[in-house]
């Protein structure tokens, strides 16, 4: 079985859906039917456009041009996970912590993943490789974001009472420790609710994709079960490690707190 292609009429029959919502933001006065439809035509125009380059790599096959691919990718979850925080760290940290980390986490579980599990030939074609590393990458950003947000907000809000334990001898992993527990329960709580919601709630993307393309669902959902098991195993590995870098950032070898590292 092939699958159904999609014309350009079929899209825009989808996107009268679209309209209406703008429509209902202008008959109740909600202000967002302009930036529905900036963001409805970014999106649209940034998909074709990645559509368009992930043409020219897999045609390429390059290994150095699939690394260069996910290197942007890389950068601008960092960005993003920069631009959710409502009290970042100051100056190159505030890139290099998040987007490393969620960098550093998504390429070791692809990596995983293609050398020892899918096995493509290469191991790094770039059909496989890059798809999947972008799921990984968007769901580890989001993880690695609410965790920091958590992160600078919590050290802000509870700076006397964490300033009273390190002047009673407390070290600072020890005055930190209910910060770090609550930016890890914050930061992991998107991916249990998607794991606990996926199959009775909702069929995921990659599941339904497959499903859509003719592939039998009994293959589709292993496809997709190694999806989410990769995107748990990389975001907590990307929340703890965003986390403690964060803390260890936020202290100084002195046992003292430094908020001064964060922006105002």
């Amino acid at each position: 079985m092939s699958y159904i292609e999609l014309g350009n009429a079929e899209l825009a029959i989808g996107a009268v859906l679209l309209l209406l919502n703008a429509g209902l933001s202008l008959l109740m006065q909600l202000g967002l039917a302009r930036q529905l439809l900036i963001a409805a035509a970014r999106m649209t125009v940034q998909l074709f456009l990645v559509a368009l380059v992930l043409k020219a790599v897999f045609a390429a096959g390059s290994p150095w041009i699939t690394v260069a691919a996910a290197t942007v990718m890389g950068l601008f979850a960092a960005y993003e996970v920069r631009a959710r925080q409502e009290r970042r760290l100051r100056g190159v940290w505030g890139y290099t912590l998040g987007g490393g980390t969620v960098m550093l986490a998504g390429m070791l579980v692809t990596v995983f993943a293609l050398s020892v599990q899918i096995r493509p030939d290469p191991w790094y074609a770039p059909r496989y490789a890059l798809p999947l590393l972008g799921m990984v990458l968007g769901n580890v950003m989001t993880g690695v974001s609410l965790a920091l947000n958590d992160v600078g907000l919590s050290a802000s809000r509870e700076r006397v009472a964490i300033e009273a334990q390190l002047a009673l001898g407390a070290s600072r992993w020890e005055a930190l420790r209910p910060t770090a527990r609550r930016a890890l329960r914050t930061g992991l709580i998107p991916i249990i609710n998607a794991m606990a919601a996926t199959g009775v709630v909702a069929l995921p993307g990659m599941m339904s994709g497959q499903i859509l393309a003719g592939v039998d669902p009994t293959h589709a959902v292993r496809y997709q079960l190694l999806v989410m098991f990769m995107i748990a195993g990389a975001t907590g590995t990307g929340v703890f490690l965003a986390i403690f870098g964060a803390l260890a950032r936020l202290t100084d070898e002195r046992h003292r707190l430094r908020l001064d590292r964060l922006t105002p």
